[in-house]
């Protein structure tokens, strides 16, 4: 493991316990320049990951709670008239954090979750004519409850395509649990984290995982995984080619966090289906048989053969 991504791993550890997956496939996504779209039920830590991950980062957190009734204004900022100034002048919305969480992205109107597509795609935004770069580093992670959930409303794809991993978080184990009221019998452990690093320290850290080294056999790879979704029999919808760049740059990320400088195919197989499965729309066929997107996405996987690595250049 890169030890000063063991130190941010151990640091959100003293606030998330049993989450140690989660947390790394996190810092993939902030290290790839990538967002996190978090799906589960209320009460199972996905806001306290958010703000343990800013934390340790040392990066601005930016919270936006998604309501019926939030206007994309909300998100992005307004132009307010200064009567004294006698000008426009613009009020920065929430987007404008480093790191920001969309709580409960899924419960306001398609309208102004699309408010958040230019921030996460193109790292700006538009008002009034206007683009306004974000800060670096900028990374939104968003979480939804179950779309069985009353009240909430089905991402369009194009957004779900900006999310680089969709995870649960899944509910912790007894022993876990037990500690969690241990560690919060006396005090909040969120309140007295501390950086590990800085907002500088951490876009350095994002562009030394992108000097990772990818065989040109990998990203063949990773092209033929994509091109056999857009084929196969019990997929409608393929995944895009934003997807097989995304893939590319998770691997890069996670062999940098696993201290190499060169990408495996190990590292492609296990983030494939956090990469692909969310961006799939399944035939009618494959629905009836309770066919799930991550089952196809390891299906793709056995039917395409696993290049022979050669030494990183």
């Amino acid at each position: 493991m890169q030890p000063t991504i063991q130190r941010i791993l151990d640091n959100i550890g003293k606030v998330m316990i049993g989450k140690t997956e989660i947390a790394e496939l996190s810092l993939v996504a902030l290290l790839s320049e990538g967002h996190v779209l978090l799906e589960d039920v209320p009460g199972v830590g996905k806001t306290m990951m958010v703000r343990a991950l800013a934390k340790s980062v040392g990066a601005e957190f930016k919270r936006i709670q998604f309501t019926p009734d939030l206007l994309p204004s909300d998100v992005t900022g307004v132009s307010i008239y200064n009567p004294q100034a006698m000008e426009f002048q613009y009020r920065p919305g929430p987007i404008m954090g480093n790191i920001v969480l969309a709580d409960e992205i899924n419960r306001t109107s398609p309208k102004t979750q699309s408010a958040l597509l230019e921030g996460m795609e193109e790292r700006s935004v538009t008002v009034d004519g206007v683009t306004r770069k974000l800060a670096r580093p900028f990374f939104v992670m968003a979480t939804q409850n179950p779309i069985e959930y009353e009240g909430t409303y089905p991402l369009p794809e194009a957004q779900l395509d900006r999310f680089l991993f969709k995870l649960h978080m899944g509910y912790p184990t007894i022993e876990g649990e037990i500690e969690m009221l241990n560690r919060m019998e006396n005090s909040t452990p969120i309140e007295a984290l501390q950086p590990v690093i800085t907002k500088a320290e951490c876009t350095d850290l994002q562009q030394e995982a992108k000097q990772v080294y990818v065989d040109q056999s990998l990203k063949a790879y990773i092209v033929k995984l994509a091109d056999l979704s857009r084929s196969h029999p019990s997929i409608y919808l393929g995944v895009s080619p934003r997807a097989s760049l995304a893939l590319m740059r998770a691997s890069q990320s996670y062999a940098f966090l696993r201290g190499r400088d060169y990408v495996i195919p190990d590292d492609i197989q296990y983030l494939a289906p956090y990469v692909f499965a969310h961006r799939l729309i399944l035939s009618n066929e494959a629905k009836y048989s309770r066919q799930t997107p991550h089952e196809l996405v390891k299906e793709l996987l056995s039917v395409i053969e696993v290049p022979v690595q050669r030494a990183a250049k």
